[in-house]
């Protein structure tokens, strides 16, 4: 399999791909006005603590206060792998008892539950780390447990733990490597190994970890001379973390179109990994790094609600406020006696495809997928196989149940940051967001109600109406138009003043000699 790691770069946006045999499987989009902010360490202040939801929230002087659940309370490191990229899982052993010294006091340490609810007050310093970035009209999310990732190990600040990643299968491996992490680690630290460190010397880690404890060094003044709420310590943005957390050897090579990021990752790479420097390419030909590569045209599907399969199938992908709904259609069936035999092969094709896509959309939270009914259970398991199969490729947490009785798969794959729809699209200002527009009949019948309880209400015989040019034109339209009989008929006095910025369902009325609006 080649693997490749392909990167576009513009003033307005940076964008990264990762494609196996030419077919892409990883998506990221940069863009300057929309920083990444999972890694990000704050200095905050408690705002609000409130035990019936188990959870504070802490101001760190964005719009809306991080949300911190009393699950993310404590000396744990659970919630590293966000942070840290490829390393899903680890083994984790507590080094407490290997220290002579017990673990120096940090502010975070006051933090911890008695009887479920933790010593947290308000107005109280709390040093939060950001794990999953806003999603809609909800803040970050964030966890007292600091983690530093590195390019071979994830510094843990008092936390006293060794962890290995699990991707490590090899036990002397593994074995080797947890020695190593022992022997160089200093006192009220812990270490995880991540899957990149496979094979690496121990001068290598050593110097990763060196360089991560400089930086808690630097994060460590900064608390002490910052008032909350302050950024203490920025992670990378989303290109070098992902040069830092998947370039890996099995990467054939990295392409970039930009002379200036092909320098600043070309000096990274030599410093942290010289061996793999020789694969990072500065893309030179006047066509599109993209295009070149044929990923422009498979990005094309990405913002697609209708996806199509090789078989002559489709996926419909629908966005909802509670989850995601995915639909799998065959397209047409063949002979009825093959209909089972149809339906499996567009199901399995459908799982692979939709496993796929929720990794190049990053789609997370719920998701419901509604596969073609099959009548064998056996042929029913055989999908669920195959989803399980598809999604240990997955960088992110998934847990899946198998396929019900109707036909249904109910999966929960872990939201880190917005997917890439919510970070490429606002919302329309006239639908809302909904797709559907009112009928403009339905609109003039508003119009005609609103006048109707104003005549009975008000004495006022003169207005404006303020409304859209398509619904200003409808209401002038023809000799007899339907302006002129609302006038008629109410005794009143309407002159129209069209309005671009008001979509098609608003309209305002005002008062003609005090400029008033009347509409509410």
């Amino acid at each position: 399999m080649v693997k490749e790691i392909i990167i576009n770069s513009s003033a307005s946006e940076t964008r990264v791909s990762i494609t196996e045999d030419g077919s892409l499987v990883d998506f990221f989009v940069d863009y300057p006005e929309n920083r990444r902010m999972v890694g990000d360490i704050y200095l905050g202040k408690v705002a609000r603590v409130l035990p019936g939801i188990r959870a504070a929230f802490i101001n760190i002087g964005m719009k809306h206060d991080a949300f911190l659940h009393f699950s993310d309370i404590g000396l744990r490191t659970k919630d590293f792998q966000t942070l840290a990229g490829d390393d899903s899982d680890v083994d984790l052993e507590d080094e407490a008892e290997d220290k002579p010294n017990p673990p120096q006091q940090q502010p975070n340490q006051d933090m911890r539950l008695i009887n479920g609810i933790p010593k947290l007050k308000k107005g109280q310093d709390v040093i939060i780390q950001i794990t999953k970035e806003p999603v809609s009209n909800k803040g970050v999310r964030v966890t007292t447990s600091v983690s530093i990732p590195g390019r071979f190990c994830v510094l843990l600040p008092f936390d006293n733990k060794v962890g290995i990643s699990k991707k490590i299968s090899d036990y002397k491996e593994r074995r080797r490597l947890r020695n190593l992490a022992r022997g160089i680690l200093p006192p009220n630290y812990g270490l995880i190994i991540r899957t990149v460190a496979k094979n690496q010397s121990e001068e290598a880690l050593l110097e990763d970890l060196n360089l991560l404890k400089k930086t808690w060094a630097k994060i460590e003044e900064a608390i002490k001379t910052e008032q909350p709420p302050a950024l203490v310590y920025q992670d990378l943005n989303t290109t070098s973390s992902v040069i830092r957390d998947l370039f890996t050897p099995d990467v054939s090579k990295v392409v970039i179109d930009s002379k200036k990021l092909y320098k600043q990752i070309k000096d990274y790479v030599e410093l942290v990994h010289p061996d793999l420097a020789e694969k990072v390419e500065y893309y030179k030909s006047k066509q599109s790094v993209f295009e070149a590569y044929k990923i422009e045209e498979q990005i094309k599907t990405l913002f697609g609600r209708k996806v199509p399969m090789k078989s002559g199938g489709y996926l419909i992908i629908d966005h909802t406020e509670a989850m995601v709904v995915v639909d799998v259609n065959s397209g047409r069936y063949a002979a009825n006696k093959e209909q089972e035999l149809n339906s499996l092969k567009t199901d399995l094709e459908a799982a692979r495809e939709i496993a796929r896509q929720l990794r190049l959309r990053d789609i997370g939270g719920l998701i419901v997928i509604d596969f073609i009914d099959l009548e064998d259970d056996k042929n029913r398991k055989k999908v669920y196989d195959e989803l399980k199969k598809e999604f240990r490729r997955d960088r992110a947490k998934v847990s899946l149940l198998p396929m019900s009785d109707f036909g249904l798969v109910e999966i929960t794959r872990q939201r880190i940051r917005q997917n890439i729809m919510q970070m490429t699209y606002e919302q329309c200002p006239y639908c809302a967001g909904t797709g559907l527009l009112t009928k403009k009949s339905h609109v003039l019948h508003d119009i005609e109600e609103w006048i109707g309880k104003h005549k009975t209400n008000s004495s006022e015989r003169s207005l404006i109406l303020k409304c859209h040019p398509a619904i200003a034109d409808k209401l002038n339209e023809g000799f007899f138009s339907m302006l002129l009989k609302l006038q008629l008929k109410n005794f009143i006095r309407i002159k129209i003043v069209e309005e671009n910025t008001l979509s098609m369902h608003q309209y305002r009325f005002y008062s003609k000699k005090d400029k008033v609006d009347l509409t509410n």
